[in-house]
C-alpha cells in the first residue's frame, strides 16, 4: 500500500504514521467496527468523483444501527470528511476507506461506555485481483466455508468481525491456486464471494442471488440498474453451484473488484473461458458511469478537484 499524507480521525486530519490506536483497543480484539470501501475516479473532463458517495455513507450509518454504535455523525459529514481526506492528499483517483470502531476502555465482550471512533484513509488502488483480471477472468473454488447464517452474524451489516468468515475462505482459495472463494449460504445455495457479489449469465437471463445472505452490494445494485437500462432481463433468484458450473457467462461486482468475469469454477471452465459480452458491455457501461461519461447517472457522482 502507497502511503498518503493524512489520515481524518475524528474530525482532524492526523499524518499519516501518527494515526493509532491503543493495543487494547475493543475492536482489535473483539471485532467491534464497521466499514464501507469507496471509490474515487479520475474524469473525463479532469474533474474527480466519488462513485455513490452518499450511498456508502448511508449503509454505514446502518451498519453502526445493527451493531447499537452511536456514531456521532450523519451520512452528510461522512460524506464531506471523505471529500477532505481526498483533497488532503491531493488524490484524484483511488480507494476511500471510513472506518468506525470500539476503542480503549473496559475490557470484556461487553463495550460499555468504551468510546466509539472514526477515521478516513485514501489511498491509489488499482484492479483489486489483478490487472488481467478485468480483461481475462479469474479461477475461484467453491469455498468448504460456507457462509454465516442470517441470525449468527448480521449479514447487512459490513462488519470488521464478520470478515473472519471471508479470511478463511480466501486463504484457503489462495493456497489451492485459486483467485478467489465463491461462498455458499447453509442452505447449499450460491451466496457471494469473500467480498463480492455474484452474477451468473444463462440463455440471455442475468442471475444475481437475491438479499437474503448476502450484504447487499452497492456496486451490485448499479450494475442491475444499468443492466435493466440497457434491455437485459436481470432475475434476483438463488441458484446452486451446478447451474453456476453451465452459465455461459459470470462475473463479480463490488467496489474493490468493480466488474471482474470469472472464467473457472472448481477447474470448471465458464462459458468461453473469458470475458463474455454481456459482462464486457456491464463492464465498459459502468466505468463509463463512473467516469461521468453517461450523463444519465450523473446523480451517482460525487465530484471535487484536487
Amino acid at each position: 500500500m502507497q502511503t498518503m499524507k493524512f489520515i481524518w480521525f475524528d474530525g482532524k486530519m492526523v499524518p499519516w504514521d501518527q494515526a493509532q490506536v491503543h493495543v487494547l483497543t475493543h475492536a482489535l480484539h473483539y471485532g467491534s467496527a464497521i466499514f464501507e470501501g469507496i471509490r474515487a475516479y479520475a474524469c473525463a473532463d479532469g474533474a474527480s468523483a466519488v462513485f455513490r458517495l452518499e450511498d456508502h455513507c448511508k449503509r454505514m450509518l446502518d451498519s453502526a444501527k445493527i451493531l447499537r454504535m452511536e456514531l456521532p455523525y450523519s451520512a452528510e459529514q461522512l460524506a464531506e470528511a471523505c471529500i477532505e481526506t481526498l483533497t488532503a492528499n491531493k488524490l484524484a483517483e483511488g480507494y476511500i476507506r471510513p472506518l468506525s470502531f470500539v476503542g480503549h476502555g473496559e475490557m470484556g465482550v461487553y463495550p460499555g461506555n468504551n468510546p466509539v471512533q472514526t477515521i478516513i484513509a485514501v489511498w491509489p488502488w488499482g484492479a483489486y485481483l489483478g490487472a488481467d483480471a478485468l480483461e481475462k477472468g479469474i479461477r475461484v473454488k467453491t469455498s468448504t466455508f460456507a457462509r454465516s447464517h442470517v441470525n449468527t452474524c448480521m449479514s447487512k451489516a459490513k462488519a470488521s468481525g464478520n470478515y473472519i468468515n471471508s479470511i478463511l475462505a480466501k486463504i484457503e482459495a489462495k493456497e489451492e491456486g485459486f483467485d478467489e472463494a465463491v461462498m455458499l449460504d447453509t442452505s447449499g445455495f450460491v451466496s457471494e464471494a469473500t467480498g463480492e457479489n455474484i452474477f451468473i449469465v444463462r440463455e440471455g437471463v442475468i442471475k444475481t442471488t437475491p438479499l437474503t445472505s448476502i450484504l447487499g452490494g452497492i456496486t451490485r445494485k448499479s450494475i442491475v440498474a444499468l443492466a435493466r437500462d440497457l434491455g437485459y432481463t436481470v432475475e434476483e433468484q438463488q441458484f446452486t453451484r451446478d447451474e453456476f458450473y453451465i452459465a455461459d457467462e459470470a462475473f463479480f461486482t463490488g467496489t474493490a473488484a468493480e466488474l471482474t468475469p470469472i472464467r473457472e469454477l472448481d477447474h470448471r471452465q465458464i462459458g468461453a473461458g473469458h470475458a463474455g459480452p454481456v459482462a464486457k458491455h456491464l463492464q465498459k457501461e459502468f466505468f463509463r458511469a463512473a467516469r461521468g461519461e453517461n450523463p444519465k447517472y450523473a446523480g451517482w457522482l460525487h465530484r471535487y478537484t484536487v
